[in-house]
């Protein structure tokens, strides 16, 4: 009986601990790996990613699209002129249907460029060519109250503030003052479009009403 007593009562807890910790996450697996294995799988995360990893990330071609704002807004405005040239094009195939190719080199030429986080409601050229996405809290009109002395931001203080240099790159461009306008919250129904398309298709709706007008 006095053999049989502990054995039974060391087994209790080390089979408790067994099922506690899943199989995998022995050989120095951790948790927090398990998690992020089986979450869901998702193009866009709030606030973009965490502080850890854009830690890491370099902000030197960011930082030339905020330095070369005034030629970036002179491009930007021939490009936007041509795509509204194609519109016949665009509608004659189907807006829908040309959405995922444009999209998809959209996404990664501005995410090269201005590291866009693809909210479908681009406003780069009101903002200096500084994505306000990226910035940790989203704000879309203007900094917070916790820029460091820096003017590096208080949540990633790694990171320039969006805003400080939305306001820098502005002061380079032609129509900068259009940073004062009070933006509307992100539609979050937009996320993951194309914001060339969609821009497109209003000024080309806006220019036939016009027309029509006339």
């Amino acid at each position: 009986m006095s053999e049989t007593g502990p054995a039974t009562t060391a087994k209790g807890p080390a089979s408790s601990a067994q099922q506690a910790v899943p199989a995998t996450a022995t050989g120095g697996v951790t948790q927090a790996t398990i998690v992020k294995k089986t979450a869901p799988k998702s193009d866009y995360k709030a606030g973009d990613v965490s502080p850890q990893r854009r830690v890491q990330r370099s902000f030197t071609v960011r930082l030339w699209s905020v330095r070369h704002s005034r030629f970036l807004e002179w491009f930007y405005a021939r490009f936007a002129d041509m795509f509204l040239l194609l519109h016949p094009v665009w509608k004659g195939i189907g807006y829908g249907r040309v959405e995922a190719p444009v999209k998809f080199v959209e996404k990664r030429v501005k995410g090269f460029m201005f590291d866009c986080r693809m909210c479908g409601q681009c406003i780069l050229s009101s903002t200096g060519m500084s994505c306000p996405m990226n910035c940790p809290k989203q704000l879309r009109n203007g900094p917070c109250g916790g820029v460091r002395a820096n003017g590096n931001c208080e949540v990633e203080p790694d990171m320039p503030c969006v805003w400080v240099k939305a306001w820098e790159g502005s002061r380079n461009m032609a129509h900068g003052d259009k940073i004062l306008a009070v933006q509307k919250p992100v539609d979050q129904s937009l996320r993951e479009t194309s914001a060339w398309l969609r821009v497109t298709a209003l000024s080309a709706a806006e220019k036939e009403k016009s027309g029509a007008a006339a």
